[in-house]
């Protein structure tokens, strides 16, 4: 199972954070059947697709597709956090085509100004409302915002959250330190799992190798175990920095070779099925 990838069509939902220089290989319109293709290839059978962009109108789109999809099983969407009716939205997009696919709520904290924005009294209410409505909050944060994140995480302990690319930790210059220090103690909570995912664009990305990655998956192993860990492609954007079959095999390669048939199967597709309650799936091998 596959945890964390996009689907855009630009003329309906322009990619704004997209550099179409430096980005060319992500700079076109990527759908649900280019991406099914693709998982089916792969071996994967079941998918999340993640909002890419704050619009009011992606999620219900997005949700409309899970509807139809034999392989996207969940969407993490978007509603403005900082709204004081997050609830009668959240309410709204599961009465819409394809509402009982929405599983997660994202907002995308690592382009926020405020370094504070996820100590906001608002915000804090918005996330506390994804919770209650039984959904997942996953965390796009950046290295230098996952102490704020653990402080979120703490604060709010009835509600489920996922790290998104281990909060992109700084592969290119490799002093993971202060990254280490701040992802156990957000580990330190138990209502907290972490994706396995967006990590060869965070290296080089026409140079990268396993050992590159493996410093920052070891410790997100071992601060999170294997019943919190799961993987997820970021395709497109992945293709900055390789293809889905290369990052397959990159993942296999860095899982623990202490670990047996359960925790591998957990990895691949049991630890995202329990924590985003997609229930009737069957584990990957």
């Amino acid at each position: 199972m596959d945890a964390h990838h996009h689907l855009w069509v630009r003329a309906r939902h322009p990619q704004t954070w997209m550099d179409p220089t430096s980005m060319a290989a992500i700079d076109d319109d990527f759908t649900e059947a280019d991406y099914a293709d693709l998982a089916r290839s792969a071996g994967v059978t079941a998918s999340v697709v993640v909002q890419s962009v704050h619009a009011p109108s992606e999620t219900p789109e997005l949700l409309a597709v899970a509807g139809t999809s034999d392989v996207v099983r969940g969407v993490v969407g978007w509603v403005d956090l900082e709204s004081p009716d997050v609830a009668e939205r959240l309410a709204a997009l599961r009465a819409a085509p394809g509402g009982d696919r929405l599983v997660g709520i994202r907002h995308l904290v690592q382009s926020e100004p405020d370094p504070d924005f996820l100590a906001r009294p608002s915000v804090r209410r918005g996330v506390a409302a994804v919770g209650d409505a039984g959904l997942v909050y996953d965390l796009l944060v950046s290295d230098g915002q996952l102490g704020a994140a653990a402080d979120l995480v703490g604060a709010l302990p009835g509600t489920t959250f996922v790290l998104d690319h281990l909060a992109k930790p700084d592969l290119v210059h490799g002093d993971l330190t202060r990254w280490a220090e701040d992802l156990h103690r957000l580990a330190a909570h138990p209502n907290v799992a972490a994706k396995v995912s967006g990590l060869v664009t965070e290296a080089d990305w026409s140079r990268w190798t396993v050992a590159d990655l493996r410093p920052a998956v070891d410790r997100a192993f071992d601060a999170f175990g294997p019943d919190r860990v799961m993987f997820g492609s970021d395709w497109p954007v992945l293709n900055l920095a390789g293809d889905y079959g290369r990052w397959l095999d990159a993942a296999a390669a860095l899982l623990p070779a202490a670990w047996g048939t359960d925790e591998r199967a957990a990895f691949w597709g049991g630890n995202a099925r329990r924590t985003y309650r997609l229930g009737g799936l069957s584990d990957r091998p």
